[in-house]
Formats: structure tokens, sequence, C-alpha cells
């Protein structure tokens, strides 16, 4: 069979449904699975072209004008938009366009839930392959929900109920008759781009909203008549056996996360995904949208379940022992301290590491631990003051491993030394590594997070020293100071994104940074002779690397900004704020 493509001429067939003629629009070959597209209100088949055209290559899809909308027909009166009458027109256009293969039904918004009435409905697993609902739940299984929230009427579920109810308050103006036909025929209509772009940030583009929007959304309105209070008074025990992938947008200003609460008991296979969207997702985030798609058919045709599926699996694991399972973690710097720890607590907690640092050996032998304690560790080779081997440190890692979940910038090195005394050179080295290699670290994966488009978090390892002035650490307290703007400033970039940014300063850490820190303006003798000093010092204060992991693993739980570890962090930090002479004072104390 050749390649089919919709054109702006019009549906590519028509199909008769229950008194209805649905246009029906095609791209990709009819001899590739099948991918049903379902649009909701106030919307027609165009709202998917975006995603339409980057599965068309692989599938063959479908979308249609549901009936009362685009190039379709309309039913007369409220009753011919009952849902059962819906799920017929999604089996009609399943069976013209795929016959003898079951569908994969792609559903938002109203089209989730006229989809759900048929994924629930008996036998449907012999029909539909599997379903990807965005933004619209099945109203027997809210019904449900709600019902038992309120039998059990602790605040906790009474806020869930009235959350959703607030969110959810343009049903009941649509009940009110003529009200919302004669705001979408006066003023709605002619500004609903303007309302989509402000609003939910869906930028203008050419065919949507569809010029029918007037007279679709007005007819529209009979979807919610004909079928709210009806299936929320009196709702049914709808199961299936399809398998299920919810795609939740994290922004939604109309159906709120809650209402996936207990969806397990009805779906026997059932993924929950997050992305970092408002309602119109299908507009806004279609790249991301046809890649959990993509990832959902091949996983339901056979291909091995991808990464983050297995983590969107509502059965998966014990979230309490394992809160990282299936979950990549990558850590600069890994090869000891600090870097060491941090790898095995998220190895421990479930995490496959990666890791890498300049000192290969201590790189493999960290792997090595977190292979016997977790899933999975990697070790690379990579100086992070490199950007293009750290640019290629992360290909390869998305590459061999994935997109990572978590990534922890700890990389960096020691100096100690009056500003006068230290050199250039000096300079350049402690910057390349403590703030560039923070920097291309930041890139390098933050372009790759955002480009998955399923959150994350970023952990940069910054010091109290950044806010700690010392006339003998300029450098280093520099380029920590500028981790730590560089985070804040980082973590207001990326929020949109659902990526967390956490800076962490540890104060006095038992580990070997200070037998390899660098001393200016000293010979050989006295550098060595202040090592050992630190070093002491540092092992009297015995405050270990895992407990700063410890730490390091809260921040990313609790998505925490600041995370000071350690008292003296914690009381300078203080003492900065309440009296930031006192702190300038401390930093003329010379401890050499």
């Amino acid at each position: 069979m050749s390649p089919v493509e919709a054109t702006a001429d019009g549906p590519t067939r028509t199909v008769e449904s229950e008194g209805v003629r649905l246009a029906v629009f095609e791209r990709g070959d009819p001899a590739n699975p099948t991918v049903l597209l379902v649009h909701g209100y106030p919307d027609t088949h165009t709202v998917w072209d975006d995603v339409a055209r980057l599965l068309a290559s692989r599938f063959h899809v479908v979308a249609y004008d549901v009936r009362g909308a685009g190039a379709s027909t309309a039913p007369r009166g409220i009753d011919g938009y009952r849902l059962p009458l819906l799920a017929a027109d999604l089996r009609a256009v399943a069976d013209a366009v795929s016959p003898d293969a079951p569908v994969h039904v792609v559903a938002h918004d109203w089209g989730s839930i006229q989809s759900w009435e048929a994924v629930t409905e008996p036998g449907a697993e012999h029909r539909i392959a599997s379903y990807t609902s965005i933004s619209g739940p099945c109203l027997d299984h809210v019904g449900q929900l709600i019902r038992q929230r309120l039998s059990h009427p602790t605040p906790a579920n009474l806020r869930q109920v009235l959350s959703q109810q607030l969110h959810s308050w343009y049903i009941v103006a649509f009940q009110v008759p003529a009200l919302a036909p004669l705001v979408w025929r006066l003023w709605l209509a002619r500004r609903w781009g303007a309302v989509l772009e402000r609003v939910e940030g869906v930028p203008r583009r050419a065919g949507h909203p569809a010029p029918t929007l007037a007279a679709d959304a007005v007819r529209g309105i009979s979807l919610y008549r004909a079928n709210m209070l009806p299936r929320l008074r009196s709702p049914r025990r709808r199961g299936t056996e399809v398998p299920v992938q919810v795609i939740q947008p994290t922004g939604d200003h109309y159906v709120t996360p809650g209402l996936t609460d207990g969806l397990d008991r009805w779906v026997s296979r059932l993924w929950v995904r997050s992305v970092p969207a408002r309602h119109w997702a299908p507009l806004t985030h279609a790249p991301v949208v046809a890649r959990m798609v993509t990832e959902l058919v091949d996983h339901v045709g056979g291909a091995p379940e991808p990464r983050s599926l297995r983590r969107a699996w509502v059965r998966r694991f014990d979230t309490v022992s394992k809160p990282f399972a299936d979950q990549l973690v990558v850590v600069t710097g890994g090869g000891s301290g600090i870097g060491r720890a941090t790898a095995l607590a998220f190895a421990e907690r479930g995490a496959e590491v990666v890791i890498c640092d300049v000192d290969d050996e201590g790189a493999q032998r960290t792997a090595e631990l977190a292979r016997l304690i977790g899933p999975g560790g990697s070790a690379y080779h990579v100086d992070v003051a490199d950007e293009s081997a750290v640019r290629g440190f992360a290909d390869r890692v998305a590459a061999v491993h994935g997109v990572p979940d978590i990534v922890v910038n700890n990389a960096g090195i020691g100096h100690a030394g009056s500003f006068l005394n230290t050199s250039h050179k000096d300079w350049e080295r402690v910057l390349d590594v403590n703030l560039w290699g923070v920097i291309h670290g930041c890139q390098a994966f933050g372009e790759l997070l955002v480009a998955r488009g399923e959150g994350g978090h970023i952990v940069n390892v910054a010091s109290a020293a950044a806010y700690l002035p010392s006339r003998l650490l300029p450098a280093y307290s520099t380029s920590k100071a500028a981790v730590f703007m560089l985070s804040d400033c980082l973590r207001a970039e990326l929020v949109d994104a659902d990526i967390g940014v956490s800076t962490i300063c540890p104060g006095l850490i038992n580990t070997n940074i200070t037998r390899t820190s660098t001393h200016s303006g000293v010979d050989d003798v006295e550098q060595d002779r202040r090592r050992s000093r630190s070093t002491e010092l540092y092992r009297r204060r015995g405050f270990p690397a895992k407990a700063v992991a410890k730490e390091i693993v809260r921040a990313v739980r609790r998505d925490i900004p600041v995370l000071p570890v350690t008292v003296e962090a914690k009381a300078t930090r203080l003492l900065g704020r309440i009296s930031p002479a006192a702190l300038r004072a401390a930093a003329r104390i010379s401890p050499m």
C-alpha cells in the first residue's frame, strides 16, 4: 500500500455512524499500525496536526472530526451527543481504517472522555491495542471517586473534591440555558485564539482555531448537558484490559491529577506520566506527546519497555524503600568523597547511576560498588573543564543509558591562598573546574532534560564558602558563590519545565579534597604542611561524605532550593543574614 496524506481540501474518507457522517483524515502508510487520534472540545482534528506529522513516519495516523465538529455532520438534539453514540463513532472509524487489526487510540479532553467509553466496553482489548488519554477522565471513574471521597469526608478528601469542582467551574456555566451559546457567539469565538495564547501558551497557527469554531463550540455544549450530570450521579463499574497510558499536564487548569487516584482499580495495565504543559499539550508539547505515544505503541507491540515507561507503571515497585527505582542519576566527580557517597546513596534507593571523573580507578570502583547495591553503575573518564568532553559525555549517556532524571554536578577542586598571591593560572584552574564544570554540566544535561519534557532535577554542589568570605579562599569562594547564583538563576528558568535545581552548601566535610588542594604563594614544604593541617582539621570535624549524600537525596525529593550541610554551614548562612558585618570581620582571620 502507498502512503496517504490528508490535504487542506478535505478528508480522505467519510464514515457513516449512528445518523452522522464523520470526516476522517489520514497520514502515513496504511500497512503500519494504526494510531487513531480523537480531539476534544471545542477543537477539530487539526489540534492533532503537529503530533500526527511526527507519528506519520512510523504509523498509519488517523484523525477525525467528532460528531458536530469541523467537517462532520451534527445530530439532532442533545441525546445525539450521548457517550454510547460517541463510542460507536470511534468504533466505526476504527473498523473503516483498520478492519483487520486493532488500533491504538490517543485522545485529548472530551475526546478522552468519549474514548474511555469505548475502552471500558467488554472485549475492547480485542479492538483497541492501547489507549493514551490526555486531560480527559472516564466519567464513571470520576463518579466512583467522588462517591468514595464523600463517603469518607476527611479534610483531605473534601479538599480534593472541592479543588476539582473549582477547576471545573465552566461545567456549571454550560448547564445554564442560553448563557454559554450567547458568550461563544457574541464574544469568545472571535477571541479564542488570543485566549489560548494568553492563558494556555498556545502559539497562533494556521487552521487553529478552526473556522467552524463558533458553531462547533455551541453544538459541543450538548456533550456536557447530555453526559455530565447523569454519569456523575449514577456511575457504573467500568474496567478494562486495554493497556492505558494517562498523560497528565502538570499545569492543567481544568483537570487535576487527583482524578487518576485509584484508577488502577479499573485498569489492569496502567502507566501515569507527567508533562510540564497546560491543558492543550498536543499543541504546545507535540514532540513529547508523540514520543510517549510511540513508546507505548512499540512496547505493546513487543519492544522492551523503556525506562521512562517503566517508571510510570503504577504497580511497579515499593516507592518507600526504592523511591528512585527506574531512574537514572549522573554524578560528576563520582570517583571519591561526596560524589561517590551520592552515587551510592541513589543506588541504594533504586537508581541506576553513571559516574564520571578524571580518576579512572576511583570512578570504576564507585561504579562497581553501585552495581553491588543497586540496579547498575557505569563509569566514564571526563574532565568537566572541557566543554566538548562534557557534551560528548552527555550524548553518550543519552545514547547508551537514556536521558538522566537527576544530574549532580559535584566535581570540584580546592585552592587556598591570598588574592595577590593567586596567579592567573591558578584562577583559570579553579574556575575551569568549579564553575565552568558546573556550567557545562547544566547546559549539556539541561538541554536533554528540557527536550525530553518529563521534568527532572539538577543538583549543583557549592560550599558554605559561597557565602562565607575568607582572606585565604578568594578563588575558591568566588567559584562557589558563582555556582550558588547560577543555580538560583537556572531554577527560575527551568521551573516551567518541571526541572528542579538545588544548591548544596557543605561545610567541613571529611573527604580527600584537602589532600589535593593547592596553596598559592608557598613552597612545597609549606604546602605539604598546610595540606596536612587542613586534613587533620577536617578529620577531627568528622562529618562524613555519606551524610552530605543523604542531604542531597533529601533536596531532590523535596525540591529544596538551597541546603546548607553541617552546623557551621547553617550557622554562617544565618549569621550572614543577621549581621553581615560580623561575617566580614570573621573573614579577616587567618587559620594558617
